[in-house]
């Protein structure tokens, strides 16, 4: 299927899905926000991910999803079933890819700040670990001497090729807080020698960074960690390091329904320059995340009321901070669509009117999208913010104890309906109580006693 058949697909699912979540009640007055993820479209991207590599490479190539991207269990378990690992870089996350079912062996663990318990663990089920520093290099020395492990283990390395139009999400630069920087001095020779004296090392890691990085500063990155790679075999007179991880990173176009770029355009660019990476002698270990679920996610929210401003039209609608917190705090990085429908969850027609789409959150900047074009909103309303499926509502900011929106997954049927299936259901005002010390609210009057850890009483 081309992109633009693709998009096309992704539009036509979108508009049955909104008018089917309107009909069965799913979004309605009484759950006024909801997130849809397209089923279909992330096998899709899957198998799209799978292709792109299998036609660049015969070697083995672990594709293990980024969980920060969208750490929902049902999502992490319907990749692992289209054949897709995880990547995790936190206690958390690793319970929610074993929850998944993901095993361990197709599991990778990154974070600059792994603890000796968290490093000790995936030791112990065998999960890959890549050290983010030297000093982590150290733990894991007393750890490999300790007990056996089946963990591949490796290094990440900042190959410094500099920075992204985001620099946030900029991890190769100069004074990155990830991996081992490759250009300060005596940091090339410290990794070559942390190899040649640890046998066990047989990988290597590195990452670009994501939205916002050039797929050309992606390769020159991958490249980088390649010559290392090469470097190090040569001077260990064997072929010690087997695998490379690559990262992830893949930007996404968030300006319509056209995946641009796609995976093929990065497999064929690192085909042509890195050709030896893919030449057989090394397995692969991706780490893609929001190039697989952003395109198939899609907040709903109703309007509430409308107003006019300084002459300006505003659309008050129950999405905003809470589900799209990035686009509300930095909205020239990370810009959203905002697509109108009418109260019965149809495309809404009409002449399009620059108007401010706001959201319900207690602050001035709680906006979707400021000045833009659409056909004039009513109460009632449904607007549709699509591309949120890695990094938005699965993310939830509790800014004035906004609830958590339900998320549901859905499949167009072959009769035109639509199937729903809850993947988390909307947070109820009593768990956000509970989660508000909601058993203690005594816990702070007078001067109660204290109990230490043995649970003896101890005076304040």
């Amino acid at each position: 299927m081309t992109s633009s058949a693709r998009a096309d697909r992704r539009e036509h699912a979108r508009d049955l899905a909104v008018r089917a979540a309107v009909e069965q009640g799913l979004l309605s007055p009484a759950e006024p926000v909801v997130a849809l993820l397209d089923t279909e479209g992330i096998r899709a991207s899957a198998a799209a991910l799978t292709s792109a590599f299998a036609a660049v490479t015969d070697a083995p190539v672990l594709h293990a999803f980024a969980v920060k991207a969208c750490p929902l269990v049902p999502v992490l378990r319907l990749l692992h079933e289209a054949g897709l690992g995880a990547e995790v870089a936190s206690p958390g996350e690793l319970a929610l890819a074993r929850a998944a079912g993901v095993p361990p062996t197709r599991t990778v663990l990154d974070s600059p700040a792994k603890t000796p318990a968290e490093l000790r663990q995936a030791l112990a089920l065998g999960i890959a670990v890549n050290a983010d520093s030297l000093q982590e290099l150290d733990r894991l020395d007393a750890l490999v001497a300790s007990a056996p492990t089946a963990s591949p283990l490796g290094i990440r390395v900042n190959p410094q090729v500099g920075p992204g139009s985001i620099g946030a999400l900029s991890t190769a630069t100069a004074t990155s807080k990830f991996g081992v920087a490759l250009r300060d001095q005596g940091a090339r020779e410290a990794v070559v020698q942390a190899y040649l004296d640890r046998p066990w090392l047989t990988r290597l890691h590195t990452h670009t960074g994501s939205q916002g990085i050039p797929l050309a500063l992606m390769a020159e990155g991958v490249g980088a960690a390649y010559a290392l790679a090469e470097e190090i075999n040569t001077k260990a007179g064997r072929q010690q390091i087997d695998t490379l991880d690559i990262g992830g990173g893949l930007p996404v176009n968030f300006a319509s329904d056209e995946e641009t770029p796609d995976h093929d355009d990065y497999a064929r660019l690192l085909a042509a320059t890195v050709p030896g990476l893919l030449d057989g002698r090394y397995a692969l270990v991706t780490e893609f995340g929001r190039s697989l679920l952003a395109k198939h996610g899609t907040v709903l929210a109703r309007v509430e009321y409308t107003k006019t401003s300084g002459g300006r039209p505003i659309a008050v609608t129950h999405a905003g901070v809470q589900v799209a917190t990035r686009t509300v705090y930095a909205p020239e990085s990370w810009p959203l669509r905002v697509l109108a429908y009418d109260a019965e969850g149809r495309p809404r027609r009409g002449e399009e009117v620059v108007q401010d789409v706001a959201g319900p959150a207690c602050f001035a900047g709680d906006l979707l999208s400021t000045g833009r074009s659409l056909p004039l909103l009513r109460p009632g309303d449904v607007v549709a913010v699509p591309d949120t499926g890695a990094y938005y509502f699965a993310h939830h900011y509790a800014y004035n104890s906004l609830p958590r929106p339900a998320v549901h997954g859905f499949t167009p049927t072959e009769d035109g309906r639509v199937a729903f299936a809850t993947v988390r259901r909307a947070q109820s005002l009593d768990e956000i109580v509970a989660e508000s010390g909601g058993d203690r609210p005594d816990a702070l009057l007078g001067q109660p006693l204290r109990e230490a850890a043995t649970g003896a009483p101890m005076e304040p």
